[in-house]
């Protein structure tokens, strides 16, 4: 059947209050796609609906084959921020606007990273172990008594939106914040109250504590590899809520064994889902999460707003351009 609307296809694990904007629309029809579709699935599902005029996406990638299946797309949205699953050249070949959620999840992602760091510093996995195995009087041994986030020093490896957060956050706690972004101002830095580092290999000695908030791009795969762990504290604690593969999994897990670093934390992995028999799964000092550092209740329903906001102004001829990877395609 003929219609005059404009189809949507949305991931089903977009908050209900992003879906109902859609369906508010008169114009729009929303059509709700599995979280875990991709590939030619996800290509016969749009050419099932085509034309499909705008895609909502979680995990699933979206590239050259999605576009042509789509048949008409006009806006690519994300319900969170990452982008590195879409291919971002191909889009913009076509003047497609990608769009992702802002500030939607970067409070969400900043206090995972806050919680991340805490544990670590108080030792949250081997003191429960103690417990549950009845050895109250080792508790006072060294490797169970936890450290002061007070006084110590965090580098923070990038300045953005969750970056900015992590560090009013660590500031609260008296922390001393050291900041790394080669592309943001020194005086940026220094009117937030944080220090500017130019020299990443430089910094890493005198952090207690680093975390990472920086895009996966070429530049960035693999920046935490061997060597670069080996500049840091052995007594520092190494979080990554960004992407997989910033920090080179078997190098990590490396440090984690020899006593290179005493204890980690990671939401974010290089393959996921990841292989269960990943070796970092198997060690006493590492805490993990599924990739839900940006994932609460409220984030998601911001995120689903923000993203049902995006493709609808882009719909509507007045496109939110600030939320826009690759603005340039409105000329």
């Amino acid at each position: 059947m003929t219609t005059n609307k404009k189809k949507v296809l949305f991931t089903d694990s977009m908050g209900s209050d992003g879906i109902e904007i859609l369906k508010a629309r008169g114009d729009v029809e929303a059509i709700a796609f599995n979280y875990f579709m991709k590939g030619a699935e996800y290509q016969s599902l749009l050419k099932s609906h085509a034309p499909v005029h705008g895609v909502i996406l979680g995990a699933t990638p979206f590239g050259e084959a999605d576009y042509a299946a789509a048949g008409g797309v006009e806006v690519v949205a994300r319900t969170g921020v990452g982008y590195d699953a879409i291919d971002i050249p191909a889009m913009t070949s076509h003047k497609i606007p990608v769009m992702i959620a802002g500030t939607a999840n970067s409070p969400s992602v900043a206090e995972q990273a806050m919680t991340f760091m805490l544990t670590l510093a108080r030792k949250g996995p081997q003191l429960t172990r103690l417990v549950a195995e009845g050895r109250w009087a080792d508790r006072l041994k060294p490797e169970y008594v936890a450290v002061d986030m007070f006084e110590k020093t965090v580098l923070i490896i990038g300045f953005g939106r969750i970056g900015t957060r992590t560090a009013k956050r660590c500031l609260a706690m008296e922390m001393t914040v050291l900041i790394y972004d080669p592309y943001v101002k020194p005086d940026t830095i220094k009117a937030a109250g944080c220090q500017p580092v130019l020299d990443l290999d430089a910094a890493l000695p005198r952090a207690d504590f680093v975390t990472i908030h920086c895009p996966k791009t070429p530049e960035t795969i693999g920046m935490f590899n061997a060597a670069r762990i080996k500049k840091m504290k052995r007594t520092a604690y190494l979080v990554c809520t960004a992407r997989g593969g910033i920090i080179d999994e078997a190098a990590l897990h490396q440090a984690l064994v020899d006593g290179t670093l005493p204890a980690a934390a990671l939401d974010v992995f290089d393959r996921e889902p990841p292989d269960p028999a990943n070796p970092l799964f198997k060690l006493p000092n590492i805490i993990l999460s599924p990739h839900m550092a940006g994932v609460t209740a409220e984030a998601m329903q911001r995120m689903a707003v923000e993203a049902a906001k995006n493709v609808l102004s882009v719909f509507d001829g007045a496109p939110r351009k600030e939320n826009a990877v690759n603005p340039q395609v409105f000329g």
